[in-house]
């Protein structure tokens, strides 16, 4: 072993030491990681650099940007609400039925761009059930990179294997000749987090990085946040009368966010209109008030209705913070005189005056500079409240509208990258050439393409994959390799097959799947040779095994997938500890059984 080999392992054992126990972020390991090959001289300073130019990273970044055009036009919101339909409240259930698709379409897409299809779905589920995004995320990922496994074209090392099958004269495999293993993959990957979800996913983290603006701002000022829905009957006493008559805000502390006819909606109703039979409501307020007002006035709750589904979507309803500022109209006036909600169509739940919080009816309350309103209304009309001189809005809006018109060249665009990937041409210019189209087809702006880059997902992936060519370079991958292969030669098969499905899960958690591949695929079929097992099935096996990557966030999918869901190294060392033993198990088994 020479002195290069030592310097490349020390700094391969200090990079794991670093991600493991989370010492530094993530991006910033991997800086050091390229830096100290450079400065060591083990690589030269473009060889280094060759990261930030790599397939891998150009793809990466195509990729975000294609996923913030998908998201932008709510491509995948029909999705989401098929998963609620059918999955209800439980969470385990959510998880099978979006894995279940991503897990397939990896089997003959890239697992990228799968995981990016359907992330803005996810992310919409999680705000409509007010889950951890962190508790959906993960799996998806591990489902789109198990999903890899299930054809010949899955996965880059499966499709080379058959091209260093030929060159080693040796026959090569059909499509679905993996198909088997890939989906007892995909089926006990799901299941692993069905069963044991709740114990290996991250909650929220200490810092409250789990909360979102809104539960935040819920639970500081104790805000009432359950709507229901009622109908008002042909014989009800609130027949023409308007709120204030009502006593809705006064007596009963209510706030009335919506009345409908069953065909129109009229959002936060303005004081002077008058209930009618047969028309629907949806209430704000504590459980017990809003049972009191429902009693006293006969009305029949009705559930889960559709016609008021986006004053309970957090994508797409809220509450807001709103400051009087010292130019505003509404200063010296009061709601009543100003008619806030026949202007805006958004409703005040409460108002902070003096250092005092009024709730109820504050309707004649003269509004003074600085007073703070809480409002609740659908994210369009509030940010026509920050668009106007009156209103400071302090709350902020993350939600973008939707382009729905957007929706077909999105698609078009995302369709069209992937099939240049399946086609033959590089990953990077097919996912580039996509991102660029759906910029010049005005889906999102050049400036919106730039923000939609996770800077530290880049770095990440840069700053590692130089660690890979430096093992290649030096020939470190090559003896790990063969000093391995020495231990077990001469013993039992199954130690063999375990040697093999071990070594490429750990190349493949430092040097590139397809790097790994290469450096391996000789090595394991001389040893299968001489173990008097088949090579083919042997390669074949260690090609699957470099899909093992969960340990650490250096997988392309689950790098894309850590600003997502907040998560940290440790977590996928809980999570992925268990999924890769899983994997290991079953690999071995089944090619043991059935391949070897």
């Amino acid at each position: 072993m020479d002195s290069a080999n030592i310097i490349v392992l020390m700094i391969l054992a200090a990079t794991v030491v670093l991600l493991v126990l989370d010492l530094l972020r993530i991006d910033v390991v991997a800086i050091l990681c390229l830096l100290a090959l450079a400065w060591t001289g083990i690589l030269a300073p473009q060889e280094a650099l060759s990261g930030f130019s790599s397939n891998a990273v150009v793809a990466m970044m195509g990729v975000m940007i294609m996923g913030r055009g998908v998201a932008r036009t709510g491509l995948m919101d029909g999705f989401s609400r098929a998963v609620l339909r059918v999955a209800g409240e439980k969470r385990s259930k959510i998880v099978a039925l979006v894995s279940v698709p991503v897990g397939l379409m990896s089997g003959f897409i890239q697992n990228i761009g799968a995981v990016v299809l359907f992330l803005p779905g996810v992310l919409d589920i999680a705000r409509r059930r007010k889950l951890a995004a962190s508790g959906l995320i993960m799996p998806i990922g591990f489902a789109a990179i198990l999903g890899g496994t299930l054809s010949m074209v899955g996965s880059g090392p499966l499709i080379l294997m058959n091209d260093l099958l030929r060159g080693a004269e040796l026959e090569p495999f059909g499509l679905l000749s993996v198909t088997p293993v890939g989906l007892v993959l995909l089926t006990v990957g799901i299941g692993y987090f069905m069963l044991f979800g709740r114990f290996v996913l991250p909650a929220a983290h200490p810092e409250g990085q789990g909360l979102s603006e809104q539960e935040k701002l819920i639970e500081a000022l104790r805000l009432p946040h359950h709507i229901r829905h009622y109908r008002i009957p042909a014989n009800s006493p609130l027949q023409g009368k308007t709120p204030e008559q009502s006593g809705v805000w006064g007596d009963y502390r209510l706030n009335v966010l919506g009345l409908s006819d069953d065909k129109h909606i009229e959002y936060a109703p303005w004081r002077e209109t008058r209930f009618a039979g047969g028309q629907l409501l949806a209430l704000l307020g504590d459980d017990a008030d809003v049972e009191r007002f429902a009693t006293d006035y006969g009305l029949l709750r009705q559930e889960h209705l559709a016609l008021f589904a986006r004053l309970g979507d957090p994508g797409q309803a809220g509450f807001a913070e709103v400051v009087i500022p010292p130019r505003s109209a509404m200063v010296g006036q009061s709601i009543r005189t100003f008619s806030l909600r026949k202007r805006y169509a958004v409703e005040p739940v409460m108002v902070f005056s003096k250092g005092e919080g009024l709730r109820g009816d504050f309707s004649d309350h003269q509004v003074l500079i600085g007073d703070t309103f809480i409002v609740y209304g659908l994210w369009e009309k509030i940010a026509e409240l920050k668009e106007t001189p009156d209103f400071v809005v302090v709350t902020p809006l993350t939600t973008e509208k939707k382009a729905p018109a957007k929706a077909l060249p999105a698609a078009a665009c995302f369709v069209a990258a992937i099939a240049l990937a399946f086609s033959g041409a590089p990953i990077s210019v097919a996912f580039l050439t996509g991102a660029l189209a759906m910029v010049l087809l005005r889906v999102l702006s050049m400036q919106e393409a730039y923000q939609a880059i996770d800077w530290k997902v880049v770095f990440l992936l840069a700053g590692l994959i130089p660690l890979g060519l430096a093992m290649q370079k030096t020939g470190t991958a090559d003896l790990l390799a063969g000093k391995l292969m020495a231990l077990v030669q001469g013993a039992h098969p199954i130690f063999l097959v375990l040697s093999v499905a071990v070594l490429s899960t750990a190349f493949s958690l430092f040097i590139s799947n397809v790097g790994a591949i290469v450096v391996l695929a000789p090595l394991v079929m001389s040893m299968a040779s001489l173990g008097g097992l088949d090579p083919r099935a042997l390669a074949l096996m260690a090609a699957v095994c470099t899909a093992n990557s969960f340990i650490l966030p250096t997988h392309q999918v689950n790098a894309m997938l850590i600003s997502a869901g907040g998560y940290r190294n440790s977590d996928y060392l809980k999570a992925g500890s268990g999924m890769t033993l899983i994997f290991l198990l079953v690999v071995v088994t089944v090619f043991y059984v059935f391949y070897l």
